[in-house]
């Protein structure tokens, strides 16, 4: 059975500006994998004042599902939904992937807590999930 990973950029005011999905693609359940996270928001709203780290590591799960959280000092959830617990690689994923976010604020033509779609952004997020997740 191969691991399928959902991996979702939330802005400040809790749209999401960036969403894939790696491995095992299943269409049925891209809303559950939305609804898993966006429950999760609140926790993460919770969590963050808990700790001074921007790695919240595994804050909620659902069945099989655990949902890891990273918040950017700017208040940018970045969250992944998956099976199996590898906090490491997750973190070095959530660390890699807020370095490419902030390359891309730095674009002058990006409007902050918009939606990212820039091909090479997406290009660039799917390579660091096959280094780091798959």
């Amino acid at each position: 059975m191969s691991t399928t990973y959902y991996f979702a950029i939330v802005g400040t005011n809790d749209s999401p500006l960036y969403e894939a999905e790696f491995g095992a693609q299943r269409d049925e359940s891209k809303y559950l994998n939305q609804f898993i996270l966006h429950a999760a928001l609140d926790l993460v709203d919770d969590a963050q004042f808990m700790t001074n780290a921007c790695y919240l590591k595994t804050i909620d799960r659902y069945n099989d599902w655990n949902v890891s959280a990273y918040v950017t000092p700017s208040n940018i959830r970045l969250m992944l939904l998956h099976e199996n617990k590898m906090e490491e690689t997750i973190r070095s994923f959530f660390i890699d992937s807020h370095e490419l976010y902030l390359k891309t604020m730095l674009n002058p033509f990006y409007e902050p807590n918009s939606s990212i779609q820039s091909q090479a952004f997406d290009t660039k997020i799917n390579a660091l999930a096959k280094k780091y997740l798959l």
